[in-house]
């Protein structure tokens, strides 16, 4: 499978579309258009790839329910510590992509995989460095979330075995971006299922059976994140050979990576901030709340990631059609999976509603944690069709290499969500709907994002082309 997937990077096929194209886009039937094939080349296969990851943590989160209130909560303060780490560090997956499809569209494949393997050399150093640092001070991280002496012991235990998958999670996102930016969403998606499939039949074994508690859990996630960096490795390093590329890291390469990743690593700070708050605040309430939170944030980050397929085959095509000189057809593309973003939200907030009288029954038997759930999936369903615009246009403006515009408009957005999240913690901390206030300061959030990008994408300053972006 490995030698088969570097192969299709030379075999891949671009299908151009210039500015004469408009009027065959223009006339096209709504579900027949031009740009349609490009788009479902890559987001299908990437779809299949990002859903697995949030199924494997419905699965996990299932799998954890059945040790208890207190376990499950742990799992959700813990899981937010570890996605923050993991997402802080999502420029090694988004900028890459971002650079490979820009040198793709030039024709300059050898240089687009120099670019990705001095990512995987910086994703292996920062993932030592989070193991080293996040290991001593996982007491603190667990505390500053606001767990209960009950749930914390459960925090505690998942993060510090958790963390010793960070190198393998890093190098897979790398490893994600130079395929994707090489159009090649076949091998990410190969990886991530057998990835998590093997993590979810290793759960199973270690909790279920084999009584390992939560840590079980755990040590089922570093086995299987590792086992998956280990074929990227090996794919990437194929594919370079072939196009004669050296695979030891250069000092300019990392150097290069990291300055590139600046802009994006404030953007997902900003990003973070807003979820670790609806983590901290969700706490407070207590822990019925927290936990009912841990599912609701599984089931919008199922839905989010199944959108960010398009963002994702947004990063990818947007940055070839720049990089091949053709703002034209960036800009054609872009409306075309705007349109795609906004029906599948809907599709979403349909399948949401019916499956919302019967999902709660699946993670936990606390009745009141099930009717926090009821309540909270209201507004995530709600939700969805403007998160698939912000999935969509974020993406986009990925791809054309427009991170510093991401950056300070998702600060600004942050800035947005805090007063709204401090005023259900003060108004609402002994209400009963208290976290649906928090799902609805969440949605104001959503809503700023869509209004900045929205404004941005109608313009023209994020249409730059060339190989790279000055």
């Amino acid at each position: 499978m490995v030698d088969n997937s570097a192969l299709q990077l030379e075999r891949v096929s671009v299908i151009p579309y210039r500015c004469t194209d408009m009027p065959a886009l223009l006339s096209a039937p709504p579900f027949r258009h031009a740009h349609d094939r490009e788009i479902f080349r890559l987001a299908v296969p990437t779809f299949f790839a990002l859903v697995s990851e949030p199924l494997f943590l419905l699965s996990d989160t299932a799998i954890v329910g059945t040790l208890g209130t207190a376990q499950l909560g742990g799992l959700g303060v813990a899981g937010q510590v570890l996605m923050t780490l993991a997402n802080l560090c999502i420029f090694l997956a988004y900028g890459t992509t971002s650079a490979v499809a820009r040198r793709f569209g030039a024709g300059e494949i050898a240089a687009g995989l120099r670019s990705g393997i001095d990512g995987l050399w910086l994703a292996l150093l920062i993932g030592a460095a989070v193991l080293a640092l996040g290991y001593p001070t996982a007491p603190w991280l667990v505390a500053a979330l606001g767990a209960s002496p009950e749930v914390a012991p459960h925090a505690l235990v998942y993060l510090r075995i958790s963390l010793l998958s960070t190198p393998g999670l890093l190098i897979i996102m790398a490893g994600t971006g130079v395929l994707r930016g090489l159009q090649d969403a076949t091998t990410p998606l190969v990886v991530a299922v057998g990835a998590n499939l093997a993590n979810i039949g290793l759960a199973s074994l270690l909790v279920l059976a084999l009584d390992w508690g939560i840590g079980g859990s755990a040590w089922a996630t570093v086995a299987a994140q590792t086992a998956g960096a280990a074929l990227y490795v090996a794919v990437v390093l194929r594919a370079a050979r072939r196009h004669g590329v050296s695979a030891a890291p250069s000092l300019e390469g990392l150097r290069a990576a990291a300055g590139a990743g600046a802009a994006l690593f404030v953007r997902t700070v900003s990003l973070r901030v807003v979820l670790v708050v609806c983590t901290a605040v969700a706490a407070r309430l207590g822990d019925p709340e927290i936990a009912a939170h841990q599912v609701a944030t599984q089931i919008w980050s199922l839905l989010v990631f199944a959108m960010d397929a398009i963002a994702i085959a947004g990063q990818a095509i947007i940055g070839r059609y720049l990089g091949a000189s053709d703002p034209g057809g960036a800009r054609a593309a872009t409306r075309r999976m705007v349109e795609w973003g906004v029906l599948a939200g809907l599709l979403f907030t349909l399948a949401v509603f019916a499956a919302r009288p019967w999902a709660p029954l699946l993670f936990t038997d606390d009745p009141q944690v099930r009717g926090l759930l009821l309540g909270a999936l209201v507004v995530v369903a709600l939700m969805q069709p403007l998160s698939g615009v912000v999935m969509v246009l974020d993406g986009i403006l990925m791809g054309a290499g427009d991170q510093r515009y991401l950056a300070w408009a998702s600060f600004w957005t942050m800035l947005v969500f805090l007063p709204c999240a401090a005023a259900v913690r003060i108004g609402l901390a002994d209400a009963p709907q208290g976290l649906v206030g928090l799902w609805c300061a969440f949605a104001v959030w959503m809503a700023a994002r869509g209004a900045t990008l929205a404004l941005r994408a109608r313009g023209d300053a994020w249409l730059v082309s060339g190989a790279a972006r000055p």
